[in-house]
């Protein structure tokens, strides 16, 4: 191959490495265990991932073999899908941006409202009681808040407000702070003679194991919590990934532009010759 050929063939090869932390953290969102990835359909990230890597796989055979249609090929559909992974990134930080995390006096751990987070994120949770009821019952049955009740460690109340709790933990096994319940338990509470609190997460409370407070807006708000953390930590890869991934892209395009002016030139001087 040609001295510029190389050149390109090895910058492909660069953007075929840079695809590889792409489709790993889309694998990783897709199968990250917990019931948050019951929200939304996190697969997209990972076929993306994937559809870049065979795409820059094609664009490295096309720049090794030195077939111009190939590389043509690559150069549009990795200019599309590159576009579609900074739209899909833009849009997750939007989603995640908001917190609904908020301190409780006296407490190491954050309570849980819904309405701190984003508006697209309180309907497509809130809004669809099916997709919520399935939600529900993976919480109840992952034994989040069972294991939380079986922990020997609090023996006084006091060890379990100074607790920092996940996200679940704290919106789903425990009523709201501000409810003013008496610690008895991690999972078990009294309620107060007279709660001037008007939150409707305090009467939705239930120290029956398989009531909790599965169905308050509280851990609704905790698991969209538990979500925003995942998606906090993909987003930072993903980012990092995609400017990589266009740096290098756009030296491929110059790189790609250069070797096509090479061969012009070597198929003019080559006919001049005759």
């Amino acid at each position: 191959m040609a001295v510029s050929n190389n050149i390109t063939a090895c910058i492909t090869f660069l953007v075929l490495l840079c695809t590889v932390p792409i489709a790993a953290t889309g694998v990783w969102l897709a199968s990250a265990h917990g019931c948050s990835r019951l929200i939304i359909a996190q697969w997209p990230v990972a076929i993306l991932g994937v559809l870049l890597f065979l795409v820059a796989l094609v664009g490295f055979l096309g720049a090794y073999r030195n077939r111009r249609g190939l590389l043509a090929c690559y150069l549009f559909a990795m200019a599309a899908l590159v576009t579609l992974l900074l739209a899909l990134i833009v849009f997750a930080f939007a989603v995640a941006h908001a917190d609904g995390a908020y301190p409780a006096l006296g407490r190491a751990y954050d309570d849980y409202r819904l309405e701190g987070y984003s508006p697209w994120l309180r309907r497509y949770v809130a809004g669809d009681p099916e997709r919520w009821e399935g939600i529900r019952a993976c919480v109840a049955g992952s034994g989040t808040c069972r294991k939380l009740a079986m922990d020997s460690s609090f023996i006084v109340p006091e060890q379990f407000y100074m607790t920092r709790l996940s996200p679940i933990q704290s919106g789903c096994c425990k009523p709201p702070t501000v409810c003013g319940f008496a610690y008895a338990g991690p999972t078990t509470w009294s309620a107060p003679a007279a709660n001037p609190a008007a939150d409707a997460d305090c009467a939705a409370w239930s120290n029956d194991p398989a009531q909790l407070c599965y169905g308050c807006d509280s851990c609704k708000a905790g698991v969209l919590g538990a979500l925003r953390e995942q998606w906090r930590k993909a987003n930072v890869a993903l980012l990092v990934a995609a400017v990589a991934l266009i740096f290098v892209y756009v030296i491929g395009c110059c790189a790609f532009r250069n070797a096509q002016t090479e061969d012009m030139f070597r198929r003019y001087k080559w006919g001049n010759n005759y």
